[in-house]
């Protein structure tokens, strides 16, 4: 005698045909994503556990992590400590490069939002504008660098002739080659820059919200800082956790724009500029490689950290 499958039978079958159909799907794309980034980032890992250098990327022996840290004891009794762990040039770039994100992303994100707001709203010639506000964001950013390193030039930059003329500056001031100056200029540019991403991205999260929830409350009389806060905020907070991992990635990584805006500036100086130094121009690929693992555990625990915040709610439960 036979019988039929059940149903519940028939449907986990057909549930596992789907699974592998979707699996050879995406098989292309996860044997290109492990060839141009996991394998890269197995190898830099891997490199920076032994002593290769550039002119001999092949021949470095294993020694463990003397390039994180590692502990000499001389002559004299003393002991010597190297290795990244301790070294002042690593620990300078490093709060440059958090200085600089938090700075960057938090202006970012509070302009990102009140030009979401604007844009959001009914007014004429709405679409001209939103895709004016885009242009910063689609210029590249050696090109924004350039532009802008010429603009904050001390001897014929626009900037500094404009500042003189309101007599808000009394002399020239070399923006970008000022160690005073020159986190202010990175930052300045960024900000013009990555606003209008971080407004897209939020007018995309205000697009989704419903209209008559607006309506509803207008009739309530609630007022508008009260709408903001209690109805826009939250509802749009997805889509603002999202802009603001993207904006954290980035920022942790900035290179381009320092590396062209502020060359060799140690008040600017990046984990992924003294990475680069590290690997290319001081052919200290091993040691190179030890800075570019560290910067990508630094970014993961960063976001782990702000998907973990963004997920407790004001009564400190963790979100479902």
């Amino acid at each position: 005698m036979t019988t039929s499958l059940t149903p519940p039978r028939r449907e986990r079958s057909l549930q596992d045909q789907r699974a592998r159909a979707a699996f050879w799907f995406l098989a292309p794309m996860l044997v290109m994503l492990f060839c141009v980034a996991a394998w890269p980032l197995f190898r830099s890992i891997y490199f920076s556990f032994t002593d290769t250098t550039l002119s001999n990327l092949y021949g470095g022996k294993w020694i463990g992590f003397d390039n994180y840290l590692s502990r000499r004891e001389l002559s004299s009794g003393r002991v010597l400590w190297r290795g990244t762990l301790v070294d002042p040039a690593w620990w300078n770039a490093f709060w440059n490069t958090v200085r600089f994100s938090v700075v960057s992303v938090t202006i970012e994100t509070i302009l990102g939002m009140l030009v979401a707001l604007v844009l959001n709203a009914e007014f004429k010639g709405r679409g001209f504008v939103r895709a004016a506000i885009l242009v910063p964001w689609a210029i590249p950013t050696i090109v924004s660098a350039k532009m802008w390193g010429w603009m904050l030039n001390d001897q014929f930059g626009i900037i500094n002739d404009i500042l003189l003329n309101l007599h808000i500056i009394d002399q020239k001031v070399a923006w970008a080659a000022n160690i005073n100056t020159a986190m202010f200029a990175v930052l300045i540019v960024d900000v013009w820059k990555t606003t209008p991403f971080m407004a897209l991205l939020c007018l995309a999260g205000l697009q989704m919200i419903p209209r008559d929830i607006y309506e509803a409350a207008k009739i309530d009389g609630v007022h508008p800082v009260r709408v903001f806060f209690k109805i826009t905020l939250p509802l749009v907070r997805p889509a603002l956790m999202v802009a603001v991992i993207f904006r954290i990635l980035d920022a942790l990584r900035i290179f381009d724009l320092i590396y062209v805006l502020t060359p060799n500036s140690d008040a600017t100086k990046t984990m992924s500029i003294i990475a680069r130094q590290n690997l290319i121009e001081f052919d200290k690929f091993a040691y190179g490689s030890a800075q570019s693992t560290l910067l990508f555990l630094i970014i993961a625990i960063f976001v782990m950290l702000y998907i973990w915040i963004g997920r407790v709610d004001l009564s400190g439960e963790s979100g479902k």
